[in-house]
């Protein structure tokens, strides 16, 4: 079940992510992103959805400085991480506050460690760890996905979900305090969808700050404590879970589908007295529901 939990504190000690008025646009191109604003609070978990082509990927390439640092292009507003202007520091820098992991987990592997403790290490050598420092960290971020007792294994013999744990494993390992995801689960499997999604709301239960794009919506139903709806690279709304995924009609007309409980809600509403404050978002929400409503039925 999602959690209701007061993160609307949005005074500057508690606000770690904060987007104002962002445009921009890659080189050549029209803008792809127009004047978005947000925040994200310390502890909170943000997912971000929208059709094909909604800016979904830039927006999070923006929070790390990718956008504009490695893509070139116009940008316009700011994004500040952790305190950090994007603008002002780069990314090596900014990956020490937020970590990106990518739909793809095998473009985020180094391509040159044959051990999966090894993949995780590698970013932190990069980076002038120490030894003990690396062990020790390795050690804690495989224990954090999951990985335990693979750590002699090849990254390519891990299924899929087990590779996108590992991409996530090795952004951990420099401990950053915020962790964005670009839909982490497009290329797997169901069994591969659970093993991310369940990691994701553990680190997020640890304390780690998450934002997750997605595209398939009816998997952070019941996970995320907020969604921003992105359409043609503008902001077309936000708010808590359950605000957002109960306006049936709207997230249909932009293409995208509600949590499949909670359309067929919103189909029988008429029918079964239901108002869009009482619509669930997600299977066990709609057991409780409908069973109450076949309860008094039946009386």
């Amino acid at each position: 079940m999602r959690r209701d939990r007061l993160l609307y504190n949005t005074s500057s000690e508690n606000v770690v992510v904060r987007v104002s008025d962002l445009t921009y646009a890659y080189p050549g191109s029209a803008s792809v992103l127009e004047g978005i604003s947000f925040y994200v609070n310390k502890g909170e978990m943000l997912g971000i959805i929208g059709p094909n082509g909604a800016g979904k990927s830039t927006l999070c390439k923006s929070l790390n400085g990718l956008v504009p640092h490695f893509y070139g292009g116009t940008i316009a507003g700011s994004v500040s991480i952790g305190g950090m202007d994007t603008m002002q520091h780069s990314v090596a820098d900014l990956s020490l506050k937020v970590g990106l992991v990518f739909q793809d987990p095998s473009s985020q592997f180094s391509g040159v460690s044959t051990r999966v403790d090894e993949e995780v290490a590698f970013g932190m050598s990069m980076r002038g760890f120490s030894r003990e420092k690396m062990h020790d960290e390795v050690k804690k971020s495989l224990a954090a996905v999951g990985l335990e007792g693979l750590e002699e294994r090849a990254p390519q013999e891990l299924s899929g979900g087990q590779q996108q744990r590992l991409a996530i494993a090795t952004v951990l390992a420099v401990r950053p305090s915020i962790i964005v995801m670009d839909e982490p689960t497009a290329q797997l499997d169901p069994v591969g969808k659970t093993e991310v999604l369940r990691t994701m709301r553990d680190l997020n239960k640890q304390g780690y700050t998450i934002i997750v794009a997605e595209h398939e919506i009816e998997a952070l139903a019941n996970s995320v404590d907020r969604l921003l709806v992105l359409d043609r690279g503008r902001m077309v709304d936000e708010g808590n879970a359950r605000d957002v995924l109960t306006k049936v009609k709207r997230l249909k007309d932009l293409g995208l589908d509600p949590p499949s409980v909670t359309e067929l809600s919103d189909v029988l509403s008429a029918d079964l007295s239901l108002t869009r404050d009482n619509y669930p978002i997600d299977l066990d929400e709609a057991t409780n529901v409908y069973s109450k409503i076949l309860g008094k039925r039946f009386e």
